[in-house]
């Protein structure tokens, strides 16, 4: 798989609802291209036709500079999915704002992966479309957990009617929730198989959290007690990774900031 390392922001824990453009993951890969070349002017048309058409359908797929004619390695290759309770306004937003992320996250890399609480956004060089891929991408686990059995029983039967979505499926019982979803590049034989190995780790994942995220490359499964539901879980990296992270990219854009400061006094000068 092309993802050479997964970058992970750690959100709050404060009991607020997250918003569809909450970031949740990214993944890029090592090589980049250089700018003003054919692969850069067709991601760019690229990522245009994926905003322009979240705003009409929740999911759609795109290729550019696939034409003979073109140089050899200048096609890029993308996709976008909404959750489908989305309204298409909603959907439109989401997807924009992945975009103006992934080129934030992953700048100038030939592929890269990105997934906000309600959409998600992937682009490459190669054409992975249609492709399943069951391969574990990341987990997110609520810091309250729960032994009581009437949970765990609810929670599994749950999990157990989730393991028959063939698309996007919606499940309770009782007090838990639970859905799951393919992208819609998917056969309906591939999704049930992405969908199965998605819900069979939810229960492995996080023990007896209240709520559970697992993502897999195609597909991810989710299930939450009554008011978690879109609610901001702790995943298990720890809060020092995530406060290096913030120091980084903080530091780097006051670097810049000085940089640029020091470029206009020697012009004026």
């Amino acid at each position: 798989m092309f993802i050479s390392f997964i970058v992970l922001l750690l959100v709050s824990t404060a009991p607020l609802q997250c918003n569809s453009s909450s970031f949740m993951y990214a993944s890029c890969a090592p090589a980049k291209y250089d700018p003003n070349t054919p692969y850069q002017t067709n991601l760019r048309a690229l990522l245009s036709s994926i905003i322009s058409s979240s705003s009409q359908v929740s999911y759609n797929s795109f290729s550019t500079g696939t034409d003979a004619s073109g140089p050899p390695g200048a096609a890029a290759y993308g996709l976008y999915q909404c959750r489908n309770d989305l309204s298409p306004a909603d959907c439109a937003t989401c997807i924009q704002s992945a975009v103006t992320q992934i080129s934030l996250i992953c700048i100038q890399t030939f592929a890269a992966t990105l997934q906000l609480e309600g959409c998600f956004l992937r682009y490459s060089h190669e054409d992975f479309r249609g492709q399943l891929d069951t391969s574990f991408t990341y987990k997110k686990c609520s810091p309250s957990k729960s032994y009581e059995a009437d949970f765990l029983q609810r929670r599994d039967d749950v999990i157990a009617d989730l393991h028959e979505a063939t698309g996007f499926r919606v499940s309770h019982a009782g007090t838990v929730q639970g859905y799951a979803q393919c992208l819609g590049d998917l056969s309906p034989g591939d999704c049930r198989q992405c969908v199965e190995q998605a819900v069979g780790q939810l229960k492995d994942a996080c023990g007896s959290s209240v709520a559970t995220d697992v993502f897999l490359a195609k597909c991810y499964a989710r299930y939450w007690a009554s008011d978690f539901y879109l609610r901001s879980l702790t995943d298990d990296s720890s809060d020092e990774a995530g406060r290096t992270v913030a120091i980084i990219v903080g530091v780097l854009a006051g670097v810049a900031v000085i940089v640029v400061f020091i470029s206009f006094l020697k012009k004026a000068c």
